[in-house]
């Protein structure tokens, strides 16, 4: 129901139009009625009607003054005149304040049903169009995060030259002239949720859209989303704004997500005065950021570069041995949450914080079989066996295994990389089985134009934001895009197939509005329904 609101001073006029229009027949609810313009402006910021009727003529504030100020207020509200005179400058003064109908009195039941059908058709359009704009903008926004994410990937992975970073840079939009970079990671999850489950909004979703709202205001910072878990801010600017720009960071992050139930973590890199030097920033803080699983009570990481060793020296004592430092939950926790690329890394930051000690034989063979223990139950917890974590070979090689200190990274990357393989193919398994949940739901209800993500996200049990990274991640696109697409093959099907008319198709594929079924169509098929149709094009 739309909301109507009258102000007329002659009440004998006002009773009249309230108790002898059908406002419900027409889709309307009196909302409420007042004398003049200055009783009924407050009654108008409280209601915030869809439609307000007003004389022209009144004590204290006529018509016209409080159109203007409804007009500036709540642009979106229709304003009727109702007025006694046959002026042409009140004419023209309504209109300029964005007047919809300027009716003369008397006023009969059968205009005012007329202009308010009319008006009734108007803002159902204009509501339609706003909900097709809004989605359009959140598949935009959704297609953005997608291709700013690949674009990151290769930037940081050195796989672009400096001419093909500013090119693809461009076409997303992204600004990237600067005297100056750094980078920011950040990696934040639910305690009681890692992985998004459930069907309301997390803590943690809400926090990460916190985090994307918050640095999309600024242009100095780029954020971006790097995987389900991990967020990326780059810095650009000048030189001597970095310092600024990187506390700044560092305390809204802070601020954000310093929450009870919220795990987080974040590492911040040293500036660079070129693009091309963003993989050397990128890997810096990839590195930093593998501390979290060894300082676990540490939110902002500092960067500890490896140190050069001695490794002839032998038979050390265990004086420099930290026992928290050894903790088997360390290994546990980089083996729960940890990926692949971040192995090496984490083994660094691992065997650094236990240089000294490792001078120690027997500190390397308590290290190793405590590290082997760990990745043996880690498996087991997943349905794997010792075998097929360690091989055949793995238990000759232990038993022969000669306990070098240059030894121990080769065998801690072997067995961690391994336990790590067999992580990712159970939470491969799992999230498969969460895609082909999304994926059946979208089968079974493509036609359905109230299909979203949200409700892909429900019927898989998860959250919406953890259901487009691991979509985007599995499918290679996003969430949209695959809707889309599987809604223009049934369309291209119908076109070719039936002799049912374009509306009728738009309809059957999940789209309401057959105008915007044309656009979409051609937007992504390069023609025309009927230009399909008739093989002219496609």
């Amino acid at each position: 129901m739309l909301k109507v609101f009258l102000v007329e001073d002659e009440s004998v006029v006002r009773e009249g139009l309230r108790d002898n229009i059908a406002w419900q027949q027409y889709g309307y609810q009196f909302a409420g009625e007042a004398s003049d313009g200055e009783m009924a402006l407050p009654l108008i910021r409280k209601l915030r009607p869809d439609v307000l009727i007003t004389d022209i003529k009144m004590p204290f504030m006529d018509g016209l003054a409080l159109s203007r100020m409804v007009s500036q207020e709540f642009p979106q509200t229709k304003i009727v005149i109702i007025s006694g005179y046959d002026d042409f400058e009140y004419a023209r003064q309504a209109i300029s304040v964005g007047v919809e109908q300027y009716l003369l009195k008397p006023v009969t039941r059968m205009n005012l049903q007329k202009v308010l059908q009319e008006i009734r058709g108007k803002i159902e359009n204009e509501r339609e169009q706003e909900n097709y704009i809004e989605k359009f903008r959140k598949e935009m926004q959704e297609y953005e995060q997608f291709s700013r994410r690949n674009f990151f990937e290769k930037l940081f992975g050195g796989h672009l030259s400096v001419q093909e970073i500013y090119e693809e840079a461009q076409k997303l939009s992204l600004e990237l002239d600067a005297a100056c970079y750094n980078l920011a990671m950040v990696n934040l999850w639910e305690k009681k949720n890692p992985e998004g489950r459930g069907k309301d909004l997390g803590l943690a979703e809400r926090k990460q859209e916190e985090l994307m709202h918050y640095f999309m205001r600024y242009p100095e910072y780029l954020v971006f989303r790097w995987n389900i878990t991990t967020y990326g801010i780059l810095m650009k600017g000048e030189m001597q704004q970095m310092e600024e720009l990187s506390t700044r960071c560092v305390n809204n992050i802070s601020r954000i997500c310093n929450e009870p139930d919220m795990e987080w973590y974040l590492a911040v890199g040293d500036p660079v005065e070129r693009v091309s030097l963003l993989p050397e920033c990128y890997n810096r803080v990839n590195h930093t950021l593998s501390y979290r699983f060894l300082k676990p009570r540490e939110h902002v990481l500092a960067y500890r570069g490896a140190d050069n060793e001695n490794h002839g020296q032998e038979e050390g004592g265990l004086g420099g041995v930290d026992i928290a430092k050894t903790d088997p939950e360390i290994i546990k926790g980089f083996l729960m949450r940890g990926q692949q690329d971040e192995l090496e890394d984490f083994v660094d930051s691992y065997l650094e914080s236990q240089k000294d000690a490792l001078r120690s034989k027997l500190f390397r063979d308590y290290l190793m079989l405590s590290i082997r223990f760990t990745a043996i139950a880690y498996a087991e917890s997943l349905g794997f066996t010792q075998e097929e974590l360690l091989g055949n070979a793995w238990t000759d090689k232990m038993q022969n295994l000669s306990l070098d200190r240059k030894d121990m990274k080769p065998y801690m990357m072997s067995l961690l990389g391994k336990a790590i393989e067999l992580g990712s193919r159970e939470r491969d398994s799992q999230g498969k089985k969460i895609i082909q949940k999304a994926l059946d739901y979208i089968e079974d209800n493509f036609a359905q134009e109230a299909l979203s993500l949200n409700a892909a996200a429900q019927a898989a049990n998860v959250s919406a934001n953890y259901l487009s990274a691991l979509f985007s991640q599995e499918k290679k696109t996003t969430f949209t895009e695959y809707v889309t697409q599987k809604r223009m093959e049934a369309a291209k099907r119908l076109l070719r197939g039936t002799e049912k008319h374009s509306g009728e198709i738009a309809a059957e594929v999940g789209f309401k509005d057959p105008h915007y079924f044309s656009f979409v169509f051609k937007k992504t098929q390069g023609c025309t329904p009927r230009e399909y149709r008739t093989g002219t094009k496609g």
